[in-house]
């Protein structure tokens, strides 16, 4: 269970990395209104008349990792090999998509998320492990959530020393290919390669 909820650990820790640095750089201050972060598709997110100050952190596509695509170490049983354990590398493909009602907002957000992921080329263990933390620990006397709190069972810090972080340059083919799929409407956008997440299987 503990390797299945990489993929979630890795999606919660870009949030709450994008979430503190919205309080970080005072950038509520710029858009004059709050503004949230969610991992949602982007088609469940209200757009027009009700849309609010939000960035969203979108995983759209999921990958095999080439660099470890064959990562399966064997095992010698007799004179037969067999598959002891597996381990499956894979790279998570982010969409990050800024809102907003009021002249301007989505430029500043848009303009905050890119210098923020810039500014976190990589993600190392200590960090890693220090995220899930907070993350999966009840404060101010809220009951947490499953999902967060199933995020403390995450071996994602034991599996890797880092996880690397790099934009996506999509031409505007490709970027309309994504949001048709998505049967959304298009708000400006940046995608953004995570590597790598190791999901394991023992025999």
């Amino acid at each position: 269970m503990r390797s299945t909820l990489v993929i979630a650990s890795v999606t919660a820790i870009l949030k709450s990395l994008l979430e503190n640095g919205l309080v970080d750089r005072g950038v509520t201050a710029s858009i004059g209104s709050d503004a949230i972060v969610s991992a949602l598709p982007p088609d469940r997110i209200d757009v027009g008349a009700d849309e609010r100050a939000q960035l969203n952190l979108f995983l759209h596509q999921v990958t095999p990792n080439t660099a470890l695509r064959s990562a399966s170490r064997l095992a010698l049983d007799g004179d037969e090999k067999r598959p002891a354990t597996s381990q499956l590398a894979l790279d998570l493909h982010y969409l990050l998509t800024a809102y907003g009602a009021q002249d301007f907002q989505i430029e500043i957000l848009l303009g905050y998320a890119i210098q923020r992921m810039h500014r976190t080329p990589t993600l190392k263990r200590d960090a890693i492990r220090a995220s899930l933390t907070a993350l999966s620990s009840a404060d101010h006397g809220n009951v947490l959530p499953p999902t967060l709190a199933a995020m403390a069972a995450s071996n994602l810090a034991d599996q890797v020393e880092q996880i690397a972080i790099s934009p996506q340059f999509l031409n505007g083919d490709e970027m309309s290919k994504i949001w048709s799929a998505l049967q959304a409407r298009y708000r400006p956008s940046v995608a953004y390669k995570v590597s790598m997440v190791l999901i394991e299987e023992s025999s």
